[in-house]
């Protein structure tokens, strides 16, 4: 018996499992005779593989190469080498530049020298590390708010935020062209879902002065520049609304983050909103960051919630250090070059300016980071890309 009574009850257990795996009788798994049926499963023959194959044929039988998944050989910036081919880039988060500033690189580089590549470990399990700190402080501070928690992929911080939150006895209002991630995490939580249309406060409002006392809790999510559209909600009015009603406000600022407002601070910033009106701040780290990952920003009652319970942060590895010190040294030039949000800007009006002056149909879009311009076809916009693509022009088709 030795003095330490945890080891004693470990060695303990594991001669009980031994011992019950000796026992006469005990049925062994039975292996198939046939090797052949050892071997992986065909997934071909799932209907959504099917899908997948038959989009291909029919891009094989038009000619047309595949405007996915194309072979950038340098770095994501306003210029792209695809292949042997020199391309301006517009298929690119790289929002305000900062991919390869080199205040960032260098911040990039160091952390690797003195903290390695990866965090090791779940921050719960495996402890804290000096860059996570200062980006979470950074980031509640930018953004007006009482604290922040930093996770290793935007898509999933959004799944894992809502799935916490939410429960079936919930509602989740979204906005029609909402984000998948956000859909997923209604999907998670098990709380019922409506999509209001686009922009529309007031329809939000009308459905929870009718229905709001069926619901334990309520979100309702917008975006604060919608990915694909390029414009932006009125968050007066939303503010207005989830107050009335006591529910609760989620903005995902994925794209919003370093565009909007004098500053890049975001739709609060633009609007003339404080901050604090809202309930719940998501946004990324890969695009105008320059990194990778996603953030929560809020109440530190909310944060603390999520720190101990959502399992997209407690079962994952904390952000690596050189996100982590590259996202923060990208605050801090954002804050500290303000010209080149004004410069963002004045780039995205010049191309909706134009674009509408040849004709093309740009939607809704602020003209700002999000400019689309909507064929109506996608045949016709896979077909437009591949033409732009051999012009040196990169701009992937949304179909």
């Amino acid at each position: 018996m030795s003095e330490n009574p945890l080891l004693d009850s470990l060695r303990r257990a594991r001669s009980a499992r031994r011992q019950r795996g000796r026992q006469e009788g005990a049925p062994g798994p039975e292996l198939p005779a046939d090797p052949a049926a050892l071997k992986a499963h065909d997934f071909a023959d799932l209907p959504a593989n099917k899908q997948v194959k038959m989009t291909k044929a029919v891009a094989e039988m038009t000619g047309l190469a595949s405007p996915f998944f194309r072979n950038h050989v340098t770095t994501s910036t306003a210029g792209a080498r695809i292949g042997d081919t020199e391309c301006i880039n517009f298929a690119s988060y790289n929002y305000l530049g900062l991919n390869d500033h080199p205040k960032v690189r260098a911040a990039a580089q160091d952390a690797v020298e003195r903290w390695g590549v990866s965090a090791g470990a779940s921050r719960l399990v495996g402890g804290e590390h000096p860059y996570h700190a200062p980006l979470e402080e950074r980031l509640a501070e930018t953004l007006g708010a009482e604290a922040a928690i930093v996770m290793v992929s935007g898509h999933a911080t959004n799944v894992t935020t809502i799935g916490t939150l939410m429960g079936p006895r919930d509602l989740v209002l979204v906005d029609s062209l909402i984000h998948n991630s956000i859909s997923e995490g209604i999907r998670l939580s098990g709380a019922q879902r409506i999509s209001f249309p686009h922009n529309d406060w007031g329809w939000v409002d009308d459905t929870l002065r009718r229905s709001r006392r069926q619901y334990e809790n309520v979100l309702i999510v917008v975006e604060g520049l919608y990915s694909m559209d390029g414009d932006s909600p009125d968050l007066a009015r939303f503010v207005e609304v989830k107050a009335r009603h006591g529910a609760w406000l989620m903005v995902d600022e994925a794209h919003a983050l370093g565009v909007l407002g004098g500053t890049g601070r975001g739709l609060h910033e633009a609007s003339g909103i404080d901050a604090s009106s809202v309930d719940i701040w998501m946004g990324t780290l890969s695009k105008t960051l320059a990194a990778s990952g996603g953030y929560i920003a809020g109440s530190r009652d909310l944060i603390d919630l999520l720190r101990y319970t959502a399992p997209g942060f407690v079962f994952s590895v904390g952000l690596a250090p050189a996100l982590a010190a590259a996202a923060t040294t990208a605050i801090d030039v954002m804050l500290a070059e303000p010209g080149r949000v004004a410069r963002l800007a004045a780039n995205g009006a010049h191309l909706r300016q134009a674009a509408q002056g040849a004709g093309l149909d740009t939607g809704s879009s602020l003209g700002l980071a999000v400019v689309p311009v909507i064929l109506g076809n996608s045949l016709t916009a896979v077909a437009l890309s591949a033409q732009l693509a051999e012009a040196g022009i990169e701009v992937a088709p949304i179909v």
